[in-house]
């Protein structure tokens, strides 16, 4: 099978045939906000960030075990672009994967992947349950917290941001701008 550039409506229908759990579909579409702001900010291709960010965990809920390997296999069988599958595979380096990000891309999901997780329980607790009045300065009061959000690896969301050369501070404000993009589908509008 030759590999076609798939679109977003292919990969949001991988995704849900793949996953019916509303936490990991939100994240999903979280991520691919994130990944389109950022796409843009860096003068890249919107819409291949965005499908990527769309479906880098799309292996999660069926295959807990062998998240990004069963998304290899997954893409691959589908006839996904190599770049598609080895972006999607690199978000889980030295966790579940081998892959090293090592495009703008890739160092990009890795960076912004968790940080879409604290960046949406900072909104939780607040008044508004909402990215859109949600400031840096609140996301990096909770980040010294080590008990909140504990399940974010804040080593993950550092490394990243020291890959792209970004301050903390500028990839949480990009995060909530992406997040904000995306707020009524995610629940923190």
């Amino acid at each position: 099978m030759t590999s076609h550039i798939p679109t977003r409506e292919e990969a949001l229908a991988l995704l849900r045939e793949l996953t019916q759990g509303e936490p990991l579909i939100k994240h999903a579409l979280a991520v691919e906000a994130v990944m389109r702001f950022m796409a843009l900010k860096l003068h890249e291709d919107e819409d291949k960030w965005g499908v990527i960010g769309l479906i880098h965990d799309l292996d999660y809920e069926k295959f807990p075990e062998q998240h990004c390997a069963k998304t290899k296999a997954i893409l691959e069988e589908r006839g996904w672009p190599e770049e598609y599958v080895r972006a999607a595979i690199s978000h889980g380096w030295e966790a579940c994967s081998d892959v090293a990000p090592l495009s703008v891309l890739e160092k990009t999901l890795y960076a912004v992947d968790e940080l879409t997780g604290l960046v949406a329980a900072c909104a939780l607790v607040r008044p508004s349950k909402s990215v859109m009045d949600l400031a840096p300065a609140s996301v990096l009061k909770k980040w010294k917290q080590k008990g909140f959000a504990a399940g974010v690896n804040r080593g993950v969301i550092e490394k990243g941001a020291q890959m792209l050369g970004f301050g903390l501070e500028e990839l949480v404000s990009d995060v909530i701008m992406g997040m904000r993009e995306a707020a009524p589908q995610i629940g923190l509008g």
